[in-house]
């Protein structure tokens, strides 16, 4: 397996440097329903092409794949890249990347937030605001060289993701199946932390049991038997009609927005 790296390494480093440029497109496409899927397709898309260039299935097969849901870390996105990309380049097993991809993107989003838009730009935004109510230069400076270094710490970050996918892939080949059953069940409980983050059913009816005696159907009935249950039902309906029943996303969408606004206006929701 050691002899053939040679052999299917086919991305130079001037590549890995333009993935870790072009990311910075990874929202320009942003929707409500795949969330940074185009952007981080067209980041990946002349490496996946160079790639593939003689194996249109391939390419059709990664391409659909990286058009899935994902929501990561600006900063922090090209070193997964970086490392699915080695993955490619190694032919790895498609369930293995769609796997790491899954499992991985949820993590990568708590570090890089937290590191990035919860600690370092409101530190350094407080020294410039207080530099800049003075009227000194430094502050909009300061402020305009770190968001510079953010954006151009992304190149050695895909080199990293790249180098350290490359080097483990003798390791993934081995433990394919492996690897893929412990990343679909990570890539599972981030999806349940997502639903129960991103989805949020309240109903308002209360219950008068007695004089002075209400209870919230919500708060203390629903909330304390199983909490979440109404958007993990929901979630659970809407995969249902699109996996089986192929109702179009938009669709779905609409339908929500609709109902959302009739029940709320007769005051269930």
């Amino acid at each position: 397996m050691e002899s053939n790296k040679e052999t299917k390494k086919v991305l130079s480093k001037s590549d890995i440097t333009k993935v870790g440029l072009r990311c910075t497109l990874l929202q320009s496409m942003f929707n409500y329903e795949r969330m940074q899927s185009g952007g981080w397709l067209i980041s990946m898309l002349p490496e996946l092409k160079k790639i593939y260039k003689d194996d249109k299935d391939g390419l059709r097969e990664a391409m659909k794949d990286n058009l899935n849901f994902i929501n990561t870390s600006p900063p922090l996105a090209g070193m997964l890249m970086g490392m699915l990309l080695s993955l490619e380049e190694a032919k790895a097993e498609r369930e293995t990347i769609s796997g790491l991809r899954v499992a991985l993107f949820g993590p990568i989003a708590g570090i890089g937030d937290s590191l990035f838009w919860f600690t370092l730009l409101p530190i350094v935004a407080g020294i410039s605001a207080s530099f800049a109510q003075e009227g000194n230069i430094l502050g909009p400076l300061i402020f305009f060289l770190v968001y510079l270094g953010m954006f151009l710490v992304k190149i050695p970050f895909t080199h990293l993701g790249y180098n350290a996918g490359y080097k483990a892939v003798d390791t993934i080949a081995e433990n394919a199946k492996k690897i893929a059953h412990a990343a679909t069940i990570l890539g599972v409980t981030v999806v349940g932390a997502l639903i129960a983050n991103y989805v949020n059913i309240t109903l308002l009816p209360e219950i008068t049991m007695g004089e002075g005696n209400v209870v919230n159907i919500q708060k203390d009935l629903i909330d304390t038997i199983f909490p979440k249950l109404l958007p993990f039902l929901y979630t659970i309906l809407m995969y249902y009609l699109m996996k089986f029943k192929k109702v179009k996303s938009t669709t779905l969408i609409i339908i929500t927005f609709l109902g959302v606004m009739v029940l709320s206006y007769l005051g269930i929701l």
